[in-house]
């Protein structure tokens, strides 16, 4: 994949906002982090992860773990997406969270060529795959893995992902970071559309019987992401999604008031920017 700083367009929104810059990051943290449970990485959180990892990389101590970690998620929170990608990517399985997360926003909003997507979200995997083997106790170790690999599943098509059986580890991986972490909204979102997308594409009967895929499934996990993130645009834009899957012109109408919902929260950083500008798109 290509890393350098010229492949990675800039943040195109004005961010003055979203600057955590020391204190503020953890003042604000659960607000950020809401959605993917990432515990915030102080020095205790950093000897936890250094003491679970079999192989820590050399050198490397709780107190510098942590500073890095939390650079790496300003630069996220900020919009600087290839500096967080950068500073995660170097702390291996341990800073695999962050590396993968700024690798998939970019790639989502701010990459146009397809290809140039595949390879990121294949780049995103290979990370994920790697945290899971070293964190399994992680809960975003396997969502990571299961965000990259939707990702990955929707750029070649729904129909080859489930044909590879890519869709289904998803699913896993899922159901894997629901065991750890039950409260994480974005993996009850990532399941809901699971679910939506492989009915729209099958059939809802096909896709009970051979994927375990269920309409209603969809909607309590899009019941409980709102619940636990009722303030997330990204939330609000997957119901949208969600709905437009389930039910095509038939949802259309609710879809729209679900984009126009995440249009008009706040954004906290600048994920929640894009996700919002993306809502906003969908109803001009």
């Amino acid at each position: 994949m290509a890393a350098k700083s010229a492949t990675w367009a800039a943040f195109p929104h004005a961010g003055k906002g979203f600057d955590y810059a020391g204190d503020k990051l953890k003042a604000a943290w659960g607000g950020l982090h809401a959605g993917d449970c990432e515990p915030f990485p102080d020095l205790k959180r950093a000897g936890a992860l250094l003491k679970a990892m079999p192989k820590a990389p050399k050198g490397m101590d709780a107190a510098k773990l942590a500073e890095t970690l939390q650079e790496a998620w300003r630069a996220f929170h900020r919009g600087d997406f290839h500096d967080a990608f950068v500073l995660g990517d170097a702390l291996g399985p341990l800073g695999a969270s962050v590396a993968i997360k700024a690798l998939g926003i970019h790639a989502t909003y701010l990459v146009d060529d397809e290809a140039e997507k595949l390879k990121r979200f294949e780049k995103a995997v290979e990370l994920a795959e790697k945290a899971v083997a070293a964190l399994p106790d992680e809960a975003n170790s396997h969502y990571r893995k299961a965000y990259a690999l939707g990702r990955y599943s929707q750029g070649i098509s729904i129909g080859k992902a489930l044909t590879m059986g890519l869709a289904g580890k998803a699913k896993a991986s899922l159901e894997a970071t629901l065991a750890i972490a039950p409260k994480h909204a974005e993996a009850h979102l990532a399941l809901a559309v699971f679910h939506a997308e492989v009915i729209s594409k099958v059939g809802a009967m096909i896709g009970g019987l051979t994927y375990g895929a269920k309409a209603a499934a969809a909607d309590e996990h899009i019941k409980t992401a709102l619940k636990l993130t009722p303030n997330s645009p990204i939330a609000h834009v997957e119901h949208a999604n969600v709905l437009l899957l389930l039910k095509g012109a038939k949802g259309e109408d609710a879809a729209a008031g679900e984009f126009e919902k995440a249009s008009k929260l706040k954004p906290l950083d600048a994920m929640e920017k894009l996700d919002l500008e993306y809502a906003r798109a969908q109803i001009e």
